[in-house]
């Protein structure tokens, strides 16, 4: 054999190289990343970690909900494919709730469509929505999705500050007036998540003129319709007058009907945002398991009383974790709706530490998982977003934990 064929053969051959579309080198670092591998490693270990960082509801459904699960399963013609919208019986009980709960008239057929819960739902709304060189504006401190769907759609985010609602509505107004091209898509999310921040009825009928105003789309964020305290009740932006016209509303059965691994989700409103909704998602999807669709059925028609006892629960939960941080000498502001608090780390810490130290700290020396408010943006920096899905007991301990975890590092300074 020839030397330069002795050559060839000890050539090494390139590492092949993965390149990903440039809408994923767009994606923002994942921030919780660092907690959830430490909060993993602790519990590989056997730590009892009280974790207060995912909102992912600990309760059950309703007895009646799972036996009718059980029941739809047994029944052979339930294992086909389903619709990508919905079966018509679910969106017809959807279209009744919002009657009867807000007073929003709804055409089952073209109005409301079934989703794999809500965030596919808004998505994939994106997707339809949204392309290259397009803007959205979503509130700042902001939900995750609510950033990665826009920039996944290959569209631009621009973050206002949510905490006073009516300056969160002039911003928008000058940003319409302001940018060229004007931005095409306003994402809300009231009950907001991770703030809290609640709004009265008044507010969609100035968002639904600032929309028409400036030809702008709506997308309403409504995850935290069902959890709700003190005797307020959360408000959905249809009910305000024209909303139809101008955008759609995504809810979800994972919060008050603790179904969240069911993944039902539904968006309601503008007939031609659902029909883009639509054609994305029959590209996409042959739609949901349809004996999930059935036992939601039998939730949407008979969970008010479940919906309403759950929202005591996490009333009670909320009530013993704002108080013991209270005692902390935390500054707290009691939420009126949602499955978290949004709280202030004091400001000595503040000065030392980054929150997202702050939260490491929680977990590594105190076994507590939290989420840090940078994980939502900068406006986020300095808060902590605690969820209530533990219960009250638990909720105490975390804050006797969280307590001695402080003592003990003041005392290492010290």
């Amino acid at each position: 054999m020839s030397d330069s064929a002795h050559s060839n053969d000890d050539q090494q051959d390139p590492p092949f190289e993965v390149q990903f579309a440039q809408r994923v080198y767009r994606l923002p670092p994942y921030m919780f990343g660092r907690i959830n591998a430490l909060l993993y490693e602790k519990r590989v270990a056997g730590n009892d970690v009280i974790d207060m960082g995912m909102g992912n509801p600990s309760d059950p459904p309703a007895d009646y909900v799972m036996e009718k699960m059980c029941e739809a399963v047994k029944d052979v013609r339930n294992h086909g494919y389903s619709k990508s919208n919905g079966i018509r019986n679910l969106r017809r009980e959807v279209s009744a709730k919002y009657l009867k709960k807000y007073g929003v008239r709804l055409d089952p057929e073209s109005e409301v469509m079934v989703c794999l819960g809500s965030k596919e739902g808004f998505s994939h709304m994106c997707l339809a929505m949204m392309g290259p060189g397009d803007t959205a504006i979503v509130p700042a401190p902001y939900f995750p999705v609510h950033t990665y769907a826009v920039a996944l759609a290959s569209g631009n985010v621009i973050s206002l500050d949510v905490a006073d609602s009516e300056k969160f509505l002039s911003n928008i107004a000058y940003t319409c007036e302001h940018l060229y091209p004007k931005p095409k898509l306003l994402i809300i999310c009231y009950p907001h998540n991770p703030s809290t921040v609640t709004v009265e009825p008044e507010f969609f009928v100035d968002v639904v003129k600032i929309a028409k105003k400036y030809g702008l789309m709506v997308i309403s964020d409504f995850a935290y319709a069902d959890v709700a305290f003190d005797g307020y009740k959360p408000p959905s932006f249809l009910s305000a007058p024209g909303a139809s016209d101008v955008g759609v509303e995504f809810t979800t059965m994972s919060k008050g009907y603790n179904m969240a691994g069911w993944r039902v989700g539904y968006c309601a409103g503008n007939k031609e945002m659902i029909r883009g909704l639509g054609t994305i998602k029959g590209y996409y999807d042959y739609g949901m398991f349809q004996a999930i669709q059935i036992a939601s059925i039998i939730a949407l028609r008979e969970g008010d009383a479940a919906v309403e006892a759950q929202s005591q629960i996490y009333q009670s939960r909320r009530d013993a974790l704002v108080d013991g941080l209270v005692r902390l000498g935390w500054d707290v502001t009691p939420p009126r709706a949602g499955m978290f608090v949004w709280a202030k780390i004091p400001d000595q810490w503040q000065k030392r530490m980054s929150t997202m130290d702050f939260a490491m700290m929680l977990l590594e020396k105190g076994d507590v998982a939290v989420s840090p408010g940078s994980g939502f943006g900068p406006s986020g920096e300095g808060y902590l977003r605690l969820s209530l899905v533990e219960n009250e007991n638990r909720l105490r301990q975390a804050v006797r934990q969280i307590k001695g975890c402080l003592k003990e590092a003041e005392s290492v300074t010290a």
